[in-house]
């Protein structure tokens, strides 16, 4: 993605050098995306249709969180918009004043993008007929034909690939600096600047620089993944990501054009990882086509992604779990932020300054938003899940949480990635219950409130039914995609 990024914006500006050695394996679980994907396709040129076929990518409409309140219970994150403001009233404060009048459904009954994924029904940006309000959509993808469709991309840009291992890294003796890196076979390579993908290991971040890591375990506690892939079945190809609690952990399920990814992510504290792959694996819709793949790892992110001449990048910068499908965006967005920042040499730091705190405060930001899902369970009597529930919280959060639950407000920060929308969705989902509503909607009736909420919901319902399923919307813009290719070249 950076070498990708880098090339077409810098032009004659900046050679790249790719090493990259097909000795080491990728982690290559991050199939599941969030909307923000489309700025980085559509900045790079990347034609949607050409997208799907390239990485058998699926939309995806949102999550959705089954057994995490309690065993039974599910409730859905999905992009987008909640309902219809009304003069200056949030559709929220409107939602929760009607409920305490006993005239509201769930709250997902108001999210087009959950009625249209329960019902797997798909339509793009930009070809939604004027009833119908845009479904705000990411996509799942495999990660690795992603990568391998990137790294074409970028060699057509001028990138320079080179194939090795890094052996030692060569610092400056008075800016501490990198200076180059000594590569297996005895080649020295040079360079401005170096950004760091080489995942946990953080070589030239972590290792080189010494760049401190900060652990976030005491909050969120899982430490260990398995990966498996699974026969796609008859079933409808479903637009969300499913992530399922389990005894110690839960589990992701993301539906592809080719296969089923899924995965379990669980505290060996609490589980054994062969317990942990049974579970896994009586849990699959479709035959296993590999055994499972262990991932070990610590959450938590290094105190500062750029340190001196050096950027890190995915892994190498810090680990979140996937639990909102957030990896590849963090990854993103700090290129979009570093080619902001870029500097024109190395005597310029205040750029370095504000990126490095920008990216902690929107990495604590979405640390916030994952340790929710965990504190906000329901399931007494399970050591992992009771131990969650009663850890302590960090101070941003717990501010967060009481003010939502004295009257249902939600404050975003500048910047913050996930919208009022989506931490209502969460908190109201995991059971975190406003204590009133505004006075502001004290004086509506709630009868009336009630049949406006009940129009909304059956306008949505009729709405999502009228549009094509998944995989007729799949299948529509990817002929649609080839045959614009093959008029033009025509």
């Amino acid at each position: 993605m950076a070498a990708a990024a880098l090339s077409r914006f810098l032009g004659d500006a900046g050679k790249i050098t790719l090493v990259e050695s097909e000795a080491i394996g990728t982690v290559g679980v991050g199939e599941a995306t969030i909307p923000q994907i489309h700025h980085f396709n559509n900045a790079l040129g990347i034609e949607e249709a050409v997208f799907l076929k390239e990485t058998n990518a699926t939309f995806k409409l949102g999550i959705e969180f089954a057994g995490w309140r309690d065993p039974e219970h599910n409730y859905m994150h999905g992009f987008g918009l909640l309902g219809r403001a009304v003069g200056i009233h949030p559709f929220r404060d409107l939602w929760l004043r009607a409920k305490f009048a006993g005239t509201a459904e769930d709250l997902g009954q108001y999210n087009f993008n959950e009625v249209a994924a329960r019902a797997n029904r798909m339509i793009g940006l930009g070809h939604s007929p004027s009833s119908v309000r845009d479904l705000v959509y990411a996509y799942h993808f495999d990660a690795s034909l992603y990568a391998a469709f990137l790294r074409r991309l970028s060699e057509t840009n001028g990138v320079v690939r080179l194939e090795g291992m890094i052996e030692s890294v060569e610092r400056n003796g008075e800016t501490g600096d990198i200076d180059a890196l000594e590569l297996n076979g005895g080649r020295r390579l040079e360079a401005d600047f170096f950004i760091d993908c080489t995942g946990f290991r953080s070589v030239l971040l972590g290792g080189a620089l010494g760049v401190p890591f900060d652990d976030w375990s005491r909050w969120l506690p899982c430490d260990r993944a398995l990966a498996v892939p699974c026969e796609r079945t008859d079933a409808p190809l479903r637009p969300y990501t499913g992530a399922t609690a389990r005894k110690a952990g839960w589990q992701w399920r993301i539906p592809l054009q080719h296969r089923t990814g899924n995965g379990h992510v669980y505290c060996s504290a609490h589980i054994s990882d062969d317990e942990a792959a049974s579970v896994l694996l009586a849990n699959l819709d479709g035959t296993a086509q590999a055994d499972p793949r262990p991932i070990r790892f610590t959450t938590g992110r290094r105190e500062k992604a750029w340190s001196h001449n050096c950027l890190a990048l995915g892994l190498a910068a810090g680990f979140m779990e996937p639990l909102e499908s957030t990896s590849l965006h963090l990854v993103q967005t700090a290129i979009s932020r570093f080619m902001k920042y870029i500097p024109s040499s190395r005597e310029e730091d205040q750029g370095r300054e504000t990126f490095n705190r920008q990216i902690a405060e929107e990495w604590e930001q979405i640390r916030d938003f994952l340790i929710l899902h965990y504190t906000a369970n329901g399931r007494a009597g399970e050591p992992f899940w009771d131990a969650c529930r009663t850890m302590s919280l960090p101070d941003t959060l717990i501010a967060k949480i009481r003010l939502f639950e004295q009257s249902g407000v939600i404050v975003k920060e500048e910047g913050e990635l996930f919208t009022e929308e989506g931490w209502a969705q969460v908190m109201i989902g995991q059971g975190i219950e406003p204590r009133s509503y505004t006075p502001l909607t004290a004086g509506i009736d709630g009868e009336e409130l009630g049949h406006f909420l009940a129009s909304l919901a059956k306008a949505y319902r009729q709405r999502a039914m009228a549009l094509p399923t998944h995989e007729q919307w799949l299948d529509r813009v990817m002929n649609a995609g080839v045959q614009a290719k093959v008029g033009a070249a025509q």
